[in-house]
């Protein structure tokens, strides 16, 4: 078989100058929605007045937050709406010295899954930590959520501000 080596070239500046390559340019509209969904939506919902929504599955007795429309234990749908406390306890943390962009932090942010108070075993919800010295965060370490003032809450999990030691 015959092996065929065809010449290249690489596009100079030239080649763009002199409009030898076709350029098209055009602004990039990407508007989009996002459905949150019965249950993120109710949640969503109770964060923007203050309060942690959970749903409930009568069969298995699981309390569900983050909330979700069907039970993954009994495979059904969950029944009612709950509402729990904004305390509990830290489950996990990390105490992290670079911001998501890699600048390095003066102070460390501490993620934290906290399970809140009221929820079945396994539940937790992810958030930051605050008013709490790194030294000091500890697993099992009770904590209670840090709310936005009621006119800036606008449905979104950083209504919560952070959560905070207590006890």
């Amino acid at each position: 078989m015959e092996q065929h080596v065809f010449p290249t070239r690489g596009l100079s500046e030239k080649d763009f100058s002199e409009h030898k390559v076709l350029v098209e340019h055009w602004a990039l509209k990407a508007d989009y929605a996002w459905d949150t969904g019965v249950a993120i939506g109710g949640f969503l919902h109770g964060l923007k007045q203050g309060k942690l929504l959970a749903r409930r599955c009568n069969r298995c007795r699981r309390t569900l937050i983050p909330p979700r429309m069907f039970c993954e234990e009994c495979f059904r749908p969950t029944d009612e709406w709950v509402e729990l406390q904004n305390t509990g306890w830290v489950k996990t943390f990390s105490l992290s010295n670079v911001r998501w962009d890699m600048v390095r932090l003066e102070q460390p942010e501490m993620p934290a899954v906290v399970v809140i108070d009221g929820a079945s075993p396994g539940m937790g919800i992810l958030h930051m930590l605050g008013e709490v010295e790194p030294k000091a965060v500890a697993i099992g370490m009770r904590v209670q959520a840090v709310w936005k003032p009621a006119a800036e809450r606008e449905g979104s999990i950083t209504d919560i501000r952070y959560f905070k030691p207590i006890g």
